[in-house]
């Protein structure tokens, strides 16, 4: 969006209201280029270097680099980081995305850049040309040239609107909310004299969330926008006024050109201020938030306002009554989102002070993630020396996080000043602050002991910044500990190893090549069509869930007679709408479609709403009154659950050897455990689908975003007891999925079925993103516990390992997972006697599903952090104890199962040698001797992961080709193209078997009416099944063709084509593929559950701030096995999302739940995923080459799961460091550290002298903010 000048960011739109888009020209990701017109150089440069996978986030990413390269045509690489910093994306690892983005950069088509020797820069020209160059994922060459004389123009005619326009108040009218503009800053103070409770708003990203999710209402909105005084900078000799109104990203503009312009000691307050406003919020959010706006919400984490006020700054503002000047400080604050300000007053301008000789002010933050996210603690500090000296004059301590108001450390203030700066005030200050700034074990937020950890670190980092300035001003010239510097955080370029076709490959045949995803362009131009992009029909309806406050209890009344009084609203389904099965059967459990006598779990559908329109449906949904009946003792914890016996069976057990027995034979035995937290899918596109009535004989169209056409079409033609030849469903693309769109999915869509049904009008569901996590269920949390029996020259020789899941209310996939844990704890080591046991527990929380990896990452999280305990007992280095006890030679795993380990070593003596991992591991040994309060640790981590279902008759796929007479070809088979490329690889395999260009084959969608009786897009097996069986449809077809091509060699293959035709020759084949009869024998404990494995290992270097908790991933190394890669440019994307995912999962991304059940993380400011400034620094990825698989499909492996267990090596690079930093203590030996490695967990691991100042919480003794799940 732009008015009249260029502007950073269109990605969080949303939150800006369509009155505020008056005048303003709106450019989209279709407007800059189409398939239609001609792609931009942004689109082309994102698909082909293949940053779109599924493709739902790709629009905004293209729009931020866009916007970017408008304000600034040669960015560096820093201008890259920072303007794709406020976009998400859960398939890509970002790496690629990264990459295409790259190739705008000057400073990345330098050789240095790319590492070679001889470097332009230096005025060395580089001659060397590898004689055999390897193969690369993209041609640059071939890209088109960013003209930025191309561009698209500001409309003249609405400059000239601007420049001709009368100012007076524009006035919007809604429905249920007014929005006003004022023209002049006279009018504005009436407006709000006479509305005093109505909001100001300027960039609406505060109260825009707050009505979007929060459902508050405003019936009056202003807008000042157009009050030129607002936006005024004035400069005075004692500082600077900055308008109120002016934009976070002007304001840090400003103060920058500021900062360039006076000298070091006046700008320190604007240079602390920089630095915060660097961090806050994205560049998307900075451009429209405003200063004013920032400091009226008063939001007790806020990033400023400590600052402000450590700096002495005021607010200037206005009322009917006149102007006053109000400092920021203590008073200001008076509670929660509140502040001293009368109601009717405004804020004109705040004004910040130059600072003075002998004056320095610091800012410092912590978040649960380094950018885009609300700050867990933040400070603002600012001391003042007597002139030449160490004596304190003044100083002013602020914090957020640390209370439900930005507080004053006034005591600790009072302890420093007119004292000298030196370690006996500072140590007494350490312990004032401690005392001073208490905080509940129940207060909001949680994180109490970690909070005031960092209250204490900020302090001592800033002591630190202060004694190197004294020492740079020649005050003092003691000897000082390290200043520490920030965490790295420049991206280098990445190096991804792959193998060229062979020699004698037709030039026509893709397989084996790295193509380009076949919907990146369209994906990229915002063209390709998501379940919520079909266009609305007549009549259509919009569906709305009302789910339960309660986590246990009866359904005393439901009264939907309010709901259904409302505008729009047409009616209220309920279960006694369902004209069929009111259930859905899993593992031997019902699980209700919705609840009619009790609930058991917050977030349990109840009925739905459906309405004209989205907003309607929401506000019936609200409306529906619902009364309960607690019932007792709901349970939340696993604990919890095993203290009642609540479970759903079986459970499972398995054993080889002699466990009891190998234990009385062993040097030692160790007893742990570890707890691993559950993962939100967070998919970019939430649950979607549109059932479409056709209009007689009860025929339905379901256009549903799922992995498993069969299954919804099987449930809905359930629930409305009809036939499933009645129903089809359609899936086009999945905005991605990871195992989240198979059975919760299959139950909305029969929910949206019945109210289709009973309108008989089209009804469309589209979850918001709070409504999706609070009901579809996550990875489950698992508690692992295990005795380890071992010898003193590391070889494990006995362990025996419990797992308890978090299954949630139903049993879902859960005794699945179950099983899955179990066939995969061994990982990648022979342990002679091994003893196994795992059970789902029932709970009172949302019912946990299939998640990427299926339970492989919970149990390789176990079993490794049992390895790490024996090599910590042993004192020998991790990865010695992991490869003295791997598989090796010809092998048999715990359930009998026999195969060659020879791939794995290849893969982790690979990793070792292309991580350099010895030498690193001396340099990481050498940092951590020279830095005290930075730590490096390495960790190398292999996987082994069984491919394909258990379950033998899933393992089976369908297909059908048709050519047509001009020599096309549609190919259609039963795989849902979720962003895994499964299309892709269909497109090559018919390409490959047909001998035609890839061009002449489509695949339009996935559809029960074309391929029946499907299997689920999971397991890893999509490629594989489905392969095989596009594979078999054109061999049929190839073979039928064989009597035209022996007639006419020469012809060309539309030729073919037609005279197949007129000799009445089929031109439609379906193809089949039995797949491998697996299966698993629980009874005798043995069995052949998977085809074949899949291997890989990954060396993670970190870099960690031991007083934050604060971590960089300095570099990745990952070596996969993946066989012969059907499209390397889609498998290096599928390890490297799959890596980052596993990376959030390990070290970032925590579900919170509250003491009843409620789940706190709703959305993305809650619950933090992995954005770009999480990726590796250097992220280098190696295709194992000359490996084959005579089990697949061209000799290829599945790769969608695997890698995503191995973001476990930067967990437990963390905990190598964590150790160092312990060891700094005196504390040496095993110890708990729990997954996610978030911040919190770490710095307290870390026992810091400042963490182990902090009194621990007395379990029992409190209520805890949230549930340890």
């Amino acid at each position: 969006m732009s008015a009249g000048k260029e502007t950073q960011g269109d990605t969080l739109s949303f939150f800006i209201n369509g009155k505020k888009l008056h005048g303003a020209a709106v450019t989209t990701v279709e407007g800059i280029g189409s398939t239609k017109t001609r792609i931009h150089p942004v689109q082309e440069r994102i698909a082909k270097a293949h940053g779109s996978q599924c493709g739902f986030c790709t629009p905004g990413m293209v729009m931020s680099m866009y916007t970017l390269l408008r304000n600034k045509p040669q960015p560096t690489m820093e201008d890259i980081r920072e303007a794709l910093a406020g976009n998400l994306c859960r398939c890509t690892g970002y790496r690629p995305i990264v990459d295409g983005c790259r190739t705008f950069c000057q400073e990345a088509n330098c050789c240095k850049a790319n590492r070679v020797g001889n470097c332009c820069l230096n005025g060395e020209e580089n001659r060397e040309e590898p004689e055999h160059r390897k193969p690369q994922l993209f041609d640059e060459s071939e890209f088109l040239l960013l003209d930025p004389t191309q561009e698209l123009i500001f409309p003249p005619e609405l400059i000239l609107m601007a420049e001709t326009a009368s100012l007076q108040t524009l006035t919007f009218r809604g429905e249920r909310v007014t929005w006003v503009s004022p023209a002049a800053l006279k009018e504005l103070v009436q407006l709000k004299t006479s509305n005093p409770t109505a909001p100001l708003v300027f960039g609406n990203t505060n109260i825009g969330p707050d009505i979007k999710f929060k459902g508050v209402l405003h019936p009056l909105i202003i807008s000042p926008t157009r009050v030129t005084e607002l936006f005024e900078v004035t400069q005075t000799p004692q500082g600077v006024f900055v308008g109120a109104g002016c934009s976070l990203s002007e304001v840090r503009s400003l103060l920058e050109k500021l900062v360039n312009q006076f000298p070091e000691e006046k700008t320190e307050l604007f240079r602390a201020l920089i630095q915060q406003l660097g961090n806050l919020g994205s560049q998307q959010i900075r451009n429209v938030a405003s200063l004013g706006g920032n400091i009226m919400s008063a939001n007790p984490n806020s990033d400023l306002n400590p600052v402000l006020a450590a700096g002495t700054c005021k607010v200037r503002v206005i009322s009917s009554g006149g102007r006053r000047d109000v400092p920021l400080n203590q008073d200001f604050f008076v509670s929660f989102g509140k502040t001293i300000l009368k109601p009717e007053e405004i804020v004109i301008s705040v004004f910040i002070p130059f600072t003075r000789k002998g004056e320095l002010v610091r800012a410092f933050r912590q978040a649960p993630r380094k950018e885009s996210a609300f700050a867990t603690v933040t400070t603002g500090m600012r001391v003042i020396f007597l002139e030449g000296s160490r004596v304190v004059e003044d100083v002013s301590i602020y914090y957020g996080g640390m209370g439900p108001t930005t507080v004053r450390a006034a005591k600790t203030c009072t302890a420093i000043i007119m004292r000298p700066w030196d370690d006996e005030t500072l140590s007494r200050a350490y312990d004032v602050l401690l005392d001073e700034l208490l905080l509940p074990s129940s207060a909001p937020g949680g994180k109490v002991e970690f909070r005031r950890s960092l209250a204490l670190s900020f302090l001592f980092k800033f002591n630190l910044e202060v004694l190197h300035k004294l020492r740079e001003l020649n005050v003092i010239t003691d000897k000082l500990p390290e200043k520490i510097q920030p965490l790295p955080r420049e991206i280098q370029p990445s190096l991804q190893e792959f193998q060229h076709v062979s020699e004698g490959q037709n030039e026509q045949d893709p397989v084996g090549r790295p193509i380009m995803h076949r919907s990146a362009i369209s994906q990229a131009t915002g063209e390709a069509v998501y379940t919520d992009d079909i266009p609305r029909t007549d009549g259509e309806l919009f569906l709305a869930l009302v789910t339960s406050s309660r986590a246990h209890a009866k359904i005393i009344g439901l009264d939907v007679s309010e709901a259904l009084q409302l505008p729009g609203v047409v009616d209220v389904i309920t279960a006694k709408d369902i004209p069929g099965k009111k259930v859905r059967p899993s593992s031997g459990y019902d699980e209700e479609l919705l609840a009619q006598t009790e609930v058991s779990c917050i977030g349990q559908m109840l009925c739905a709403v459906v309405a004209d329109t989205r907003a309607h449906a929401k506000r019936g949904a609200a409306a529906v009154k619902i009364s309960y009946e607690d019932l007792p003792e709901p349970a939340f914890t696993v604990e919890e659950a095993i203290e009642r016996s609540s479970f759903f069976e079986p459970q499972r057990t398995i054993e080889r050897g002699n466990v009891t027995e190998a234990f009385k034979t062993v040097d030692q035995v160790y007893e742990g455990d570890v707890r691993m937290g559950g993962q939100e899918h967070f998919y970019m596109e939430t649950q979607s689908m549109l059932v479409v009535p056709v209009g007689e004989e009860t025929e339905f169209h379901v256009y549903v975003s799922t992995q498993w056409p069969t299954l919804t079409q099987e449930a809905v033609a359930e629930t409305l007891d009809i036939p499933s030849n009645r129903v089809t469903c359609h899936v086009k693309r999945i905005g991605g999925a990871f195992g989240g769109k198979v059975t919760k999915t299959a139950i909305l869509a029969c929910i949206t079925s019945v109210a289709a049904w009973k309108t008989n009008r089209a009804v469309r569901c589209v979850l918001e993103r709070g409504e999706d996590m609070l009901i579809t269920g996550a990875r489950h949390p698992v508690l692992g516990k295990y005795k380890v029996g071992f010898m003193n020259d590391g070889r494990i020789v006995a362990a025996d390992m419990q797992y308890y899941t978090n299954a949630g209310n139903t049993v879902d996939e859960s005794v699945l997972i179950v099983e899955k844990i179990l066939l995969h704890m061994d990982n990648a080591y022979n342990i002679p006697n091994l003893r196994g046991r795992a059970a789902a527990c029932r709970t009172n929380l949302p019912s946990n599903t299939a998640f990427r990896g299926f339970g492989v990452p919970q149990t390789l999280m176990v079993v490794e952090n049992m390895v790490n305990d024996v090599a910590m007992v042993l004192e020998r280095p991790a990865d010695q104890i992991r490869e003295i006890n791997m598989y090796k030679g010809p092998s048999v795993t715990h359930y009998k199962f026999e195969f060659s380990p020879e791939n794995l070593h290849r893969c982790w003596e690979e990793c070792k040698v292309k991580s350099e991992y010895s030498n690193r591991r001396r340099a990481v040994e050498q940092f951590n001797l020279h830095n005290r309060w930075k730590k490096r640790g390495m960790s190398i981590i292999p996987i082994k992961y069984g491919i394909a279902f258990a379950e033998g008759f899933l393992n089976q796929a369908a297909a059908l080709v048709h050519i047509y007479k001009d020599g096309s070809v549609l190919v259609s088979h039963g795989g849902a193209e979720m962003g895994q490329g499964i299309h892709t690889k269909m497109q090559q395999v018919a390409s490959r078997e047909l001998r035609i260009p890839s061009s002449k084959i489509y695949i339009s969608e996935t559809s029960t009416n074309t391929v029946p009786n499907t299997c689920p897009s999971a397991a890893s097996f999509g490629t594989d099944a489905n392969g095989m069986a596009v594979k078999n449809a054109c061999q049929t077809l190839y073979q039928r063709l064989e009597p035209i091509r022996q007639k006419n060699p020469k012809e060309s293959w539309e030729s073919w084509i037609k005279a197949a035709f007129f000799e009445k020759i089929s031109l439609s084949a379906t193809g089949f593929h039995r797949g491998p009869d697996l299966y698993m024998d629980w009874d005798k404990m043995e069995g052949q559950p998977y085809a074949y494995y899949t291997y890989g290992v990954c060396c993670c270097e970190v870099e960690l701030d031991c007083l934050t908790g604060d971590y960089t991933t300095v570099r990745t190394d990952i070596v996969a096995d993946i066989g012969r890669s059907v499209n390397p440019s889609v498998d290096i994307g599928q390890i490297e999302g799959a890596f980052m995912q596993g990376l959030g999962l390990y070290t970032l991304e925590e579900l919170k739940f509250s003491p009843s059940g409620l789940l706190y993380t709703r959305g993305p400011s809650q619950y933090k995923i992995p954005a770009v400034c999480d990726v590796p620094l250097r992220f280098n990825v190696y295709l194992l080459s000359d490996s084959h698989n005579p089990h697949a499909i061209y000799s290829s492996k599945g790769i969608g799961e695997p890698i995503l267990s191995l973001g476990s090596s930067v967990f437990f690079a963390i905990k190598d460091a964590v150790a160092a930093a312990r060891s700094e203590s005196g504390l040496v030996g095993p110890f708990s550290l729990y997954s996610p490695a978030t911040a919190e967990r770490t710095c307290l691991a870390c026992a810091s002298p400042f963490t182990q100042k902090i009194p621990a919480s007395k379990p029992g003794c409190f209520k805890p903010w949230a549930l340890n799940i």
